[in-house]
């Protein structure tokens, strides 16, 4: 007869079998769902994690961000976006790297690009500022460990699309000294710096000449190469400069999305392993799964149809409660399992030292998986790693000590170029 335990006391006695250096002494995949979610949830509160894309910065721009409350403030629950303080340390995340996100049509205006960076980050440092007990800037690694032990959330800042540098080569160190501490090449459109895999025209077939230059200031000054965005051939580009490690911020296994050049095919992920860096893995739905496009496509067809059929608009009640009945009965949404294939993919592909987490959070709208609808959800990709045999160890490679090792390497690489 199965011996059940108490939930609580299961999730103590198996954190405590495990020392530093050494394998589990409990199999999870033996346990239930619920045992292993009350362990995951464990895992999550006491281990730093590091998510390398959420798009919070843009979100206040637009929400309104004020000291007086009176229109966003994710230091109290929100009833809307997926980051807010409470959500975060539901569910463990403690450095969410905040995008200061560029747009693309902003490149024909020369300048408002770097105006933006800079409103961005002010606003980033002011969160910070604002409630200096929930939330920290970081700018290093040791500096997440300080505020993880202080139970405050770290701030971390990577520029989401390189077109704020403009044409000026020294706006790489001015970055760096706001804080910046990983730069997305290019986002929708090419930019000065290189092409980017949203954009069908291709300006230099990869990086431009200036775009040499950026990387190799990057590598200067201690600011990781990011290479999510960007086209193949600027992806090879910049390996091919880099003298450090890169990540990619929010990308994930193109195996899973044929033809999607956002994603990373299995020829630039090994690439990146090679160079020793780290592939952080996007939520968002048409970034795991190529049938979340076709199958919200057909329920949005379907409703609008139903719309002008019954004479309803968006607004009638009798309207959201049938979209509400039939979305759910047509759910296209992918799985958390789906995540936890892209993360399979990779490891088994590649090893499991190239791995992290970017979930692209606030900025891939309503397309979330279920089960990993915002950041208290956090635990349920962790027990699903576990149930697929995932060691503790290998979990906080996840979740932490893959981007330390790529962004440590940086940093060394910097401090002895001075």
């Amino acid at each position: 007869m199965r011996k059940y335990f108490n939930v609580a006391m299961l999730a103590t006695l198996v954190l405590a079998c495990t020392t530093k250096g050494q394998e589990e002494t409990v199999d999870y995949t033996l346990l239930s769902d619920a045992e292993r979610l009350e362990i995951a949830k464990e895992i999550a509160r006491e281990t730093i994690m590091v998510d390398g894309h959420v798009d919070l910065p843009y979100r206040m721009k637009v929400g309104g961000f004020t000291l007086q409350r009176e229109v966003l403030d994710v230091s109290v629950r929100t009833p809307d976006g997926n980051f807010d303080f409470p959500r975060a340390k539901e569910g463990g995340l403690d450095a969410p790297f905040m995008s200061i996100y560029i747009p693309a049509g902003l490149q024909q205006t020369p300048g408002s690009s770097k105006a933006l960076a800079d409103s961005l980050i002010l606003m980033t440092e002011r969160l910070a500022e604002t409630f200096p007990d929930k939330f920290a800037m970081a700018y290093s690694p040791a500096d997440v460990e300080t505020n993880f032990a202080a139970g405050k959330i770290s701030l971390p800042m990577g520029m989401e699309n390189g077109s704020a540098l403009e044409d000026d080569i020294a706006n790489v160190a001015y970055f760096h000294g706001r804080g910046i501490r990983y730069i997305t090449l290019t986002h929708g459109k090419a930019n000065l710096i290189g092409d980017s895999s949203y954009d069908t025209v291709r300006l230099y077939n990869g990086l431009s000449e200036y775009g040499e230059q950026v990387v190799a200031e990057m590598n200067r000054v201690g600011i990781m190469v990011d290479l999510s965005h960007v086209s193949d051939d600027t992806f090879r580009d910049a390996l091919a400069i880099t003298k450090v490690p890169v990540i990619a911020s929010h990308s994930s296994a193109r195996k899973f999305t044929p033809g999607f050049e956002r994603n990373m095919s299995d020829e630039l992920i090994q690439a990146m392993a090679d160079n020793g860096g780290v592939m952080m893995i996007n939520f968002g739905g048409s970034f795991i799964d190529s049938a979340y496009a076709a199958g919200t496509d057909k329920v949005r067809e379907h409703l609008v149809n139903y719309m002008a059929e019954n004479n309803l608009s968006r607004r009638d009640s009798a309207f959201q409660a049938y979209a509400a009945e039939y979305a759910a009965a047509n759910n296209p949404f992918p799985t958390v399992q789906r995540v936890a294939d892209h993360i399979d993919h990779v490891k088994n592909l590649v090893g499991i030292e190239y791995i992290g987490l970017g979930s692209d959070f606030d900025g891939v709208g309503d397309s979330l998986p279920t089960g990993l609808k915002d950041v208290s959800m956090f635990p349920n990709l962790i027990a699903e790693l576990l149930k697929r045999g995932y060691t503790r160890d290998e979990i906080e490679k996840i979740c932490y000590k893959n981007v330390f090792r790529v962004w440590k390497a940086v940093e060394d690489y910097a401090a002895g170029q001075k």
